[in-house]
C-alpha cells in the first residue's frame, strides 16, 4: 500500500504547516493497528495525545468541590500583643550594640598593649613614663614669662 499522502502530511506537519482537519487525519491514521515499520517511529507522537486527553479529564463535582473550598469563611482571631513584646525587637537591637561595644573595646586594650611593646608587658599603666617635655616644665616657664611682664600689657592681650 502507498502512504505517500501520509508522508506528505508528515512533512506538512514537521514544516507547521498542517490545518487542523490534516492533524486529525494523521491521529487517525496511526491509531490505527497496522502501520507500517517505516512510520511506527511517529505512532507515539500522535497517539500519545489521544491517550493523554482521556487521563486529564476533571469530573463534574471539580468546580462544586472548589467552589466549597473558596466559599467556606475563614475565622479571624485578634491577638493581643503585650508591650513587652513589642520591644522585644529593640530589645534585641540594644544587645547587639552591647555586644558589639564590649568586643571593641576589648580588642582595643588588646591593641594597646600590644603596641607598648613586650619589655614592659608587667608594668601597670600609671608606671609608665615617656621620654619628652615635662609639662610642669612648660607651665612653670608660662608663669615665670607672665610674672615678668609689667600688669598693663598682660591685660591687653
Amino acid at each position: 500500500m502507498d502512504y505517500k499522502y501520509i508522508e506528505q502530511l508528515l512533512e506538512r506537519y514537521w514544516q507547521c504547516a498542517t490545518t487542523l482537519e490534516e492533524e486529525r487525519i494523521l491521529r487517525t491514521f496511526f491509531a490505527q493497528k497496522d502501520v507500517p515499520v517505516e512510520l511506527l517511529p511517529y505512532k507515539d507522537l500522535f497517539t500519545y495525545s489521544d491517550e493523554s486527553l482521556d487521563d486529564e479529564v476533571l469530573d463534574e463535582s471539580f468546580d462544586d468541590r472548589m467552589m466549597a473550598l473558596i466559599d467556606e469563611p475563614t475565622q479571624v482571631e485578634a491577638r493581643t500583643i503585650r508591650f513587652t513584646e513589642r520591644l522585644k525587637p529593640l530589645f534585641k537591637a540594644a544587645a547587639v550594640v552591647a555586644i558589639i561595644l564590649t568586643l571593641g573595646n576589648a580588642i582595643q586594650v588588646a591593641f594597646q598593649r600590644h603596641d607598648a611593646g613586650a619589655d614592659l608587658s608587667g608594668v601597670a599603666v600609671a608606671e609608665r613614663t615617656i621620654d619628652g617635655p615635662s609639662m610642669a616644665k612648660a607651665d612653670s616657664t608660662m608663669v615665670d614669662t607672665l610674672a615678668a611682664l609689667p600688669a598693663e600689657r598682660v591685660f591687653m592681650k
